[in-house]
This record gives structure tokens, sequence and C-alpha cells, in this order.
């Protein structure tokens, strides 16, 4: 295997050792991925306006849970629209209901974030991919 840091190696030098990934486009909202021979699965793209975002959607009931509970920690009311897409900020919480919301999400799924993953869930969607992911590597 190359070591980039020992020696300045060209992108060219990578890709004929087969360490570069390389992708396919199987049309505009799927990529495979190879890297060293070996067939990754695709991942699906959204078209955010003239962006794509990956996104390794969550069960939705772990979506219906988080929203379930962030409506709870910041008190809406009953007829209060919660999605995926929904942003904290969007709703009203602050850093402070933000601890919260991820606190009570620890609480009802028997996990346990880390202080860095916790700082970068802006949206319901983030949260509930983070519990899936947690929860699969805990299983």
């Amino acid at each position: 295997m190359a070591s980039l840091s020992q020696s300045p190696m060209s992108l060219t030098s990578l890709s004929n050792q087969s360490l570069v990934p390389r992708a396919s486009f199987s049309n505009p909202s799927s990529v495979s991925l190879s890297i060293r021979g070996r067939n990754f699965p695709s991942i699906a793209l959204q078209s955010r306006g003239r962006r794509f975002q990956f996104r390794c959607a969550a069960k939705p009931e772990t979506v219906k849970k988080v929203c379930e509970i962030v409506k709870k920690q910041l008190a809406l009311p009953e007829g209060s629209t919660v999605t995926g897409e929904s942003k904290f900020a969007a709703l009203g919480a602050d850093s402070l209901d933000t601890v919260e919301i991820v606190m009570g999400l620890e609480e009802q799924f028997g996990i346990s974030v880390e202080e860095e993953s916790a700082q970068s869930i802006t949206t319901v969607q983030e949260a509930a991919d983070m519990i899936d992911k947690l929860l699969e590597s805990k299983a």
C-alpha cells in the first residue's frame, strides 16, 4: 500500500495502483463506487437546486420518534408539524434546547452521543440518521 505522507505521488501513479476510488454514474441521481476492484452499493443523491446531498435515510419509525421527542422537548403546540427536514433553530430551539433534545434521544434510544456529534446535529433527519448509525454499531 502506498503512503502519501512519505513521498509525494501523482494522481496518475495512485490510479495505476488502484488506490483512488472510481465512481460511475448510472443516472444523474445515483453513484457507484469501486475501490481496489471492490464494488460498493450505489449511493442515492437528492437534488437540492444545483447541489446534491448524500443521504443514508434513517428508518421511518426512528424519524417519527425523534419528531415526537423534539415536539415534547420544545413544548410545541399539538398541531405543530415536525418533519425530518425540520431544523431545530427554525423550531425555536437554542443551544440549551438542543442539548436537552440530545439527552432525551439518549434516554429514549439507550445510546450515548459524543459531544462533537451532538453539536453537529441541526435537523431531525440528522438526529435520526445518527441514532440509527449508533444503534447499528451497538448491535
